[in-house]
């Protein structure tokens, strides 16, 4: 993911959570709102008691990663917020992915 692809405003991450729609399973609530780029933005949050720092930034590492291979999968001209559960503590990289790569082609697949 690339600095100018990443939301670090906390007005904007709020006005996102707020007015966004949003899919969800044990690991992950990805919530989402159209903008007027024509490339998206994303933007990863965890909680503080979650974890230590060095897990919280382990995880918050490997949805960048996940979401840098799997950008095919996020509609242009939307921006996201990634928020991590704590169900992703237990799982591994590969169980993270799959969460992702479903919550996304579940989405894809919606009518708007």
């Amino acid at each position: 993911m690339k600095r100018h692809e990443m939301i670090k405003d906390s007005k904007y991450f709020s006005h996102i959570i707020k007015t966004g729609n949003f899919f969800k399973n044990n690991y992950f609530v990805i919530y989402y709102v159209e903008n007027s780029d024509k490339f998206s933005h994303f933007g990863i949050a965890i909680k503080k008691n979650i974890g230590k720092a060095n897990v919280r930034n382990r995880l918050k590492r490997q949805v960048r990663m996940i979401v840098t291979q799997n950008k095919n999968l996020f509609k242009l001209s939307r921006d996201y917020i990634i928020m991590i559960r704590d169900g992703c503590l237990q799982a591994d990289y590969k169980d993270m992915e799959t969460a992702i790569v479903s919550l996304m082609k579940g989405e894809n697949n919606e009518k708007k």
